[in-house]
């Protein structure tokens, strides 16, 4: 085990906020010495089937945590799932079934072994525990709150200030979420920003309950492709974990040297040093962002992939950009498939690429048009089910990805 110096340095990496540093270093001190493992509890709630790059940063965080030796717990919220989590939400969830929320477990479960080791994985389902709960253990965990303390909430007060509904069972949701570490006795519970009310209503359950309680370790919100908003499949700015080589290579291709910064922060496995030394080198023009953005999507595809796929997904993009002298930043869309082909003109004008389907066939009878490097001569060209950089005269460049 890593002295506990070195441990709080690479645990600290890459998180907005501690709560409170000096309480953990304590905790790992203490572990040091007795040799005893901390628990690490992570809830995740599996409204959804897929798990894209933003949900790894609580998995990077928690493989971490693996190879130093503490016992990690990966909590899955079958219960809480079918209530849903409204952090950060406008309005009232739409609760899920019992089965949706145990088959999106399963996937759930397939992924995340792509990050965190099995063998050093316990798996929990907080059903286990409130399955079993009567309506009168309910009753006594709900009194231990307060709708004030509720409504210092942000977004319940935002909801409540503009009269929309809060159910009771919203308000229910906090509690349960830190009744989950009383259960599990946790040392430590990690969640993103968006969590804060609920990871600090863990703190104060357990002292309620006359506990140590648990340092909250809050990670940030990975932004999507476009740079500003928190990744997501509904804003379809996400690069998933189960995307194909080609589109996952050419998705952290697309992205600014900025934020590829902090792609590599939160989910690089290059150690404290090797980070540093690499910001250094960019801010000194000692590196070259591309080579580096290149390096970070070899590791990101060879994890999730392969080293044989990671290298395959390298030459196609280097022929396809770099040889063409087509920038590898350029915007990258998913569309969906449109039965007999999607007419190019109508793509150009609605990506904002052309200010009218008029003007894209002219630019295609001008010969301004290329796609993957091939002139365009035909104004009815339809696109199918592929991958396209499509050039528009000499500096407009798309990425088209049609399923």
């Amino acid at each position: 085990m890593l002295s506990p110096e070195k441990q709080f340095e690479i645990i600290k990496r890459g998180t907005v906020e501690i709560i409170l540093e000096e309480d953990l270093k304590k905790k790992l001190n203490k572990s040091y010495k007795e040799q005893k493992p901390l628990k690490i509890k992570v809830g995740f709630d599996p409204t959804a089937p897929d798990i894209h790059l933003g949900h790894t940063v609580l998995l990077e965080k928690m493989r971490q945590f693996q190879e130093l030796g503490h016992e990690v717990i990966f909590l899955i919220g079958d219960f809480t799932g079918m209530i849903g989590d409204p952090s950060g939400k406008t309005e009232t969830r739409k609760p899920l079934t019992r089965e949706e929320v145990l088959k999106n477990a399963e996937t759930y479960k397939e992924q995340v072994f792509k990050i965190l080791n099995p063998e050093k994985t316990v798996i929990r389902f907080n059903s286990e525990w409130f399955g079993s709960m009567s309506a009168l253990d309910m009753c006594r965990l709900s009194g231990m709150e307060t709708v004030a303390r509720m409504l210092e909430r942000e977004d319940f007060k935002k909801r409540f200030t503009e009269g929309r509904p809060i159910t009771i069972l919203e308000f229910l949701y906090p509690l349960l979420q830190a009744y989950d570490s009383v259960y599990l006795e946790a040392d430590i519970e990690l969640g993103g920003t968006d969590q804060k009310f609920n990871l600090l209503m863990g703190r104060q359950l357990m002292k309620i309950y006359g506990m140590e309680e648990q340092i909250v370790i809050m990670m940030p919100l990975l932004e999507g492709l476009d740079g500003v908003q928190k990744m997501s499949k509904s804003l379809g700015n996400y690069i998933g974990i189960n995307e194909p080589p080609d589109e996952m290579f050419g998705k952290v291709m697309s992205i600014n040297d900025e934020l590829m910064i902090k792609y590599y922060e939160l989910l690089s496995h290059i150690s404290v040093e090797e980070f540093n030394e690499l910001k250094k080198g960019i801010k000194e023009g000692k590196i070259n962002p591309r080579d580096a953005k290149e390096s970070l999507a070899f590791e990101i595809v060879s994890r999730y992939h392969g080293k044989e796929h990671a290298e395959r997904a390298r030459d196609r993009f280097i022929k396809l950009f770099r040889q063409k002298d087509i920038p590898d930043d350029i915007p990258a869309y998913e569309i969906e498939y449109e039965e007999g082909g999607i007419w190019l003109p109508k793509l150009l004008k609605e990506k904002g690429i052309t200010q009218s389907t008029s003007e894209a066939i002219r630019l295609i009878k001008q010969n301004a048009i290329r796609i993957n490097n091939e002139l365009i001569k035909d104004p009815d060209t339809k696109l199918e089910r592929d991958e396209y950089v499509i050039k528009v005269g000499k500096k407009k460049f798309l990425k088209v990805i049609i399923h």
